[in-house]
């Protein structure tokens, strides 16, 4: 994880007030969220996409590939990594420091994140003691979910909005996964500020209308301070 520091990043058109992290799936790379947040973009806000490492990932029959850590299964009672998932969640929050050295509050900071990604940006927000503007998590799950208490969290993220997003079509993280996820995080966070859009048609993939919430979203959460 250490090795790799490489990111995609969009930097601010000017002063950079806010930043948005966001975590791309397994086997992708930064590059194709950089595009994407391109269309979208804010000039006070500066994208981060970094590049997870590779490593051997026990779903796809051990072959290497870009991952933020092991995926042994997809369905709800598959085994988890939990030493990856909270290494990886460590190597975020270094992410998340790493902005507010360079002058960012970390509450002008969100996280976001596609599949293993998103799941793995949930885990984080839901875990760090570094308080975030928000969470965009498209088309994923929460990890190591029965880790977390029956009742709120404690941490400074417990009235954190999320926005968490899926394809009714999705083929390999199935609605169902999402809808249950949205639930459990309604008891993890004040429940008024989790928001679940589902999107008619889409596969595992994004959509323009759901760029486009995810811009209103981070434009409510993130406006210009000057």
């Amino acid at each position: 994880m250490c090795g790799n520091n490489m990111s995609a990043s969009l930097p601010a058109a000017r002063k950079a007030t806010a930043a948005v992290i966001f975590l791309h799936g397994l086997g992708d790379t930064g590059h194709g969220w950089e595009e994407a947040f391109a269309r979208i973009r804010r000039s006070h806000i500066k994208y981060i996409c970094p590049h997870a490492p590779v490593m051997p990932v026990t779903l796809n029959m051990n072959m290497a590939m870009t991952s933020w850590f092991d995926i042994i299964g997809l369905s709800p009672d598959s085994q988890e990594d939990e030493p990856g998932i909270k290494h990886a969640a460590e190597y975020v929050k270094t992410l998340i420091d790493q902005e507010v050295k360079n002058g960012i509050p970390s509450d002008r900071i969100v996280l976001g994140g596609f599949s293993q990604g998103g799941a793995l940006s949930l885990y984080t927000a839901l875990t760090t003691q570094q308080k975030l503007a928000g969470v965009t998590a498209l088309s994923c799950w929460l990890p190591l979910r029965s880790s977390f208490p029956q009742g709120p969290i404690s941490g400074v993220n417990r009235d954190i909005p999320i926005l968490q997003c899926h394809g009714d079509a999705d083929p390999l993280v199935p609605l169902m996964f999402g809808s249950l996820t949205a639930e459990k995080l309604k008891t993890l966070v004040n429940p008024a500020n989790v928001t679940f859009k589902v999107y008619e048609g889409m596969m595992h993939s994004s959509c323009p209308q759901e760029m486009l919430d995810i811009r209103q979203f981070i434009d409510k959460i993130l406006p210009p301070v000057d």
